[in-house]
């Protein structure tokens, strides 16, 4: 039995197929999803598998196959079941998974032959017998959440695209429990062994890997453990950390930067705190930002910062006051995002019974656009306000300024050049998602 895997293309997230000119984004690429490889190492070995990632191929939607997987994020809801319709019209049967169809199963049900519903690793393997044996059941979800060391390694080697940045998850979820966040609902107090994840890392080709754990400093005597480990390896990392951790350990920074560790990602989300409590975002406090930056250029790492806008809590003035204190911070990279009611979330949820959420165009779900009345200002200030500190952000003086800060700091000319392509990456997306 043949299964085709797919990826749906997530607009205004990737380049576009035809860019081939990107020599900064050849050159490091983006560190690849990991959700189908896994459900790849989870498939029987008798069964042949191929994946395809419409981000970076084309589909073919004639080839022969038994059964089609799709995976999907809300906002590539709509492609994942128009593909889905169309192999189903051809006689394929296809199955939907991932964060969208967990949190809607009924709704993709309608395009669907089944849906996985949350972690598949254990339900998968049943799923593909039921198939063969004629049995296959509309709903497939595990009771729990997976044990980490039940998690395969991921079949890397059915990924086509091939750049020098490669990923690693060691625990999925997150312990807070952020109302607008879409994995609160898998948290697993068990981790794999340092052993387990050192076996994968020398399977990894990659120099530069990505930790998608959303943050690494969960648990510290276990980091201190990973870091010493991560140390003997000789590569460069990217990890997520939270400020209240980065703002005061300063041993976890230097074991970091000993390890190889190059860039922070961390979700500031706001300088409001009364937004961030809002949020339930309770673990971040704004007294503890520019500490945290501080302390992390002093050892010579990158920061990239995320923030959100539309709390309930934001005023139309949030936008200029977060870009004059963000431009004090000395960031390397910022995201900026209008805050989004995905499916699954508590923010869904309360929203929805409140009757503010006015469209459930899933292609609008990207974080760029306006999906909901936001309390102390207008959608299309919301929307304004956020191009605005974007397309600020994001003026090419701006870049070569943080560039040559980046150079200063680190002293580092990987790290320069990394930085660099990371702001090219995101004046783009920005450009792209909000038109200037």
């Amino acid at each position: 039995m043949n299964i085709l895997l797919i990826f749906p293309k997530v607009r205004n997230y990737h380049p576009e197929l035809k860019k081939e000119r990107d020599v900064l984004g050849k050159l490091f690429g983006e560190a690849v999803s990991l959700t189908l490889p896994q459900v790849a190492g989870a498939t029987p070995k008798k069964y042949g598998v191929t994946i395809v990632d419409e981000n970076y191929e084309r589909i073919n939607m004639n080839q022969k196959v038994d059964l089609v997987g799709i995976t999907c994020l809300t906002m590539a809801a709509q492609r994942a079941y128009d593909l889905a319709d169309t192999f189903r019209a051809r006689g394929i049967p296809v199955v939907l998974g991932g964060n969208h169809p967990s949190a809607l199963p009924e709704e993709a049900k309608q395009h669907a032959d089944s849906v996985v519903i949350g972690e598949a690793e254990l339900t998968w393997p049943q799923l593909l017998h039921d198939f063969e044996n004629g049995n296959l059941q509309p709903f497939y979800q595990s009771e729990g959440v997976i044990p980490p060391e039940s998690i395969p390694e991921p079949r890397r080697d059915l990924l086509k695209r091939k750049y020098y940045t490669d990923g690693l998850l060691i625990r999925r979820g997150c312990p807070n429990q952020c109302e607008f966040c879409t994995i609160t609902s898998i948290y697993n107090q068990n981790f794999r062994s340092t052993q387990n994840v050192l076996n994968e890392i020398c399977h990894i080709s990659a120099k530069t890997i990505f930790i998608y754990d959303q943050n690494l400093t969960w648990n510290m005597p276990y980091t201190t453990s990973l870091l010493q480990e991560l140390q003997k390896c000789q590569k460069r990392w990217l990890v997520n950390g939270t400020v209240n951790i980065l703002a005061k350990d300063d041993d976890l920074l230097r074991r970091a930067k000993e390890a190889g560790i190059f860039y922070w990602y961390i979700g500031f989300e706001s300088i409001s705190q009364q937004s961030l409590n809002g949020a339930k975002k309770h673990l971040n406090l704004v007294e503890d930002f520019a500490l945290a930056i501080q302390n992390i250029k002093q050892y010579g790492m990158a920061i990239v910062g995320s923030f959100m806008f539309g709390f309930d809590q934001d005023t139309p003035d949030i936008f200029e006051t977060t870009f004059q204190e963000i431009s004090q911070w000395q960031l390397d990279v910022a995201e900026f995002h209008i805050l989004t009611p995905f499916p699954g979330t508590a923010l869904y949820k309360r929203l929805k019974k409140e009757g503010r959420i006015f469209t459930e165009e899933w292609e609008r779900y990207n974080t760029a656009n306006v999906v909901f009345e936001p309390k102390n200002m207008s959608p299309q200030e919301l929307f304004e306000g956020t191009r605005w500190i974007a397309q600020e952000f994001y003026k090419v003086p701006k870049i070569l300024k943080r560039v040559y800060r980046t150079l200063e700091t680190t002293k580092d000319l990987f790290i320069t050049s990394y930085v660099l392509q990371q702001n090219m990456k995101y004046r783009m997306r920005f450009k792209d998602q909000f038109n200037f």
